[in-house]
């Protein structure tokens, strides 16, 4: 963290100004009780240039001496069964499964419970939310999608890249989905890596990365960010989709995606415990942020696009008619700047679904039990997934 600190160089900016005074910021900070300032702006900036140095550490040594199928089955092997001090293994390897088999003395069983129980119990509106406000909302931030553009994602297409984050998603948020060795643990691991692979490729391959601007490539504030999407953007979604839930949720929703945020090397005091520090440390963030670019455009449109490329439903009339459901959520979740800026198309009695989808949750909410809600809702989500990695393993959305 040897470089010099990034100033909050866009807080005067009008789109800065907008979200926080007007937009989504405001009722963030009333959602949550924030109480924003630039007083610890110096604490967190360094963390732009700063990265996850072990998981870089295996990439060079496992990643780069041997072939990539290689190098993902020996990984494979030790995520599964562990490693021991005596194992004859790259020193890297030691360390990063040091870290992530150590228990932190602040996880809570019972909170990573509440939190998946959340999860689940959001059912689609859960799905929604991932796809309509944290995953677009995150396209309004230019420099935090710079890696996504220069590895080309875009090519891959929109449709690889849900099912990728759904299966990521899904696979964190079960019951002890997080134990060593459990799925979710898997995941945390791989995901990890990649980045570390994605970032290596990028520092070696594209010369042009302006890092001063856009820090280093996926760092840890830029991790945090992501994050906080998971956790408070996310509440805040399903609460603005008529949701209630307990405190115990909340908090446990927090704690979950602080213990992943660990498993994936992001340093733990960058990881909210609750919403008003989540609040809090976001504000900060977004001030060293431009807003979206052309490149964000065109990730908005793959993402809306997805729906008509996606052969889970069969019809066209269908494909078209759900497109036009996620356009009518991102319109009622996302700030109508933000929409403007991402050129998400203006539709006809676009408030007309989420609305009914409000009142829908407030008559289930008092009928059906909370315990039948999260079985629904575990279900639902597996069937969704389920359909995503079908149509990606059958297709050519390689």
């Amino acid at each position: 963290m040897e470089r010099c600190i990034v100033p909050p160089r866009f807080k005067d900016s009008p789109h800065f100004k907008d979200f926080w005074e007007s937009g989504n910021g405001k009722q963030l900070i009333e959602f949550s009780g924030a109480e924003i300032s630039f007083k610890e702006f110096e604490k967190f900036s360094p963390y732009f240039y700063y990265v996850d140095e072990v998981g870089d550490e295996v990439v060079k040594e496992v990643y780069f001496t041997k072939k990539f199928q290689e190098a993902s089955k020996e990984i494979e092997q030790y995520i599964q069964n562990g490693i021991s001090e005596n194992d004859p293994i790259p020193e890297s390897v030691k360390k990063l499964f040091a870290q992530t088999q150590h228990i932190p003395e602040w996880l809570d069983h019972n909170l990573l419970k509440s939190g998946a129980e959340l999860c689940m119990r959001g059912n689609i509106d859960s799905l929604i939310s991932l796809r309509d406000y944290c995953l677009m909302g995150g396209y309004d931030y230019a420099y935090l999608n710079k890696p996504l553009i220069v590895t080309e994602a875009l090519k891959k297409g929109a449709v690889k890249r849900l099912s990728e984050t759904l299966d990521f998603w899904v696979n964190a948020t079960r019951y002890n989905a997080l134990e060593i060795h459990a799925k979710g643990y898997e995941f945390a691991i791989k995901t990890r890596l990649i980045h570390s692979y994605a970032r290596l490729s990028i520092k070696k391959h594209y010369k042009d990365w302006d890092t001063e601007n856009w820090g280093e490539p996926i760092n840890s504030w830029d991790m945090m960010a992501t994050y906080i999407g998971f956790s408070l953007v996310f509440l805040h979604s399903l609460k603005k989709l008529g949701n209630t839930f307990s405190e115990d949720e909340e908090k446990g929703l927090f704690h979950l995606w602080k213990y992943v945020g660990y498993l994936l090397g992001i340093p733990e005091n960058l990881m909210p415990d609750n919403k008003k520090q989540a609040t809090e440390y976001f504000y900060l963030w977004t001030s060293v942020q431009p807003s979206s670019d052309k490149d964000s455009v065109l990730l908005a449109h793959s993402l809306l696009n997805e729906s008509l490329e996606n052969p889970i439903l069969k019809f066209q009339f269908q494909r078209k008619n759900l497109r036009y459901l996620h356009i009518c959520c991102t319109w009622f979740l996302l700030d109508d700047e933000v929409c403007k800026r991402l050129q998400i198309p203006d539709v006809p009695n676009k408030n007309l679904f989420p609305v009914t989808k409000k009142v829908i949750n407030k008559i289930y909410d008092n009928t059906v039990s909370r315990e039948a809600r999260i079985k629904k809702g575990n279900k639902d989500q597996l069937k969704v997934l389920e359909d995503y990695l079908r149509v990606t393993k059958n297709s050519n959305f390689h």
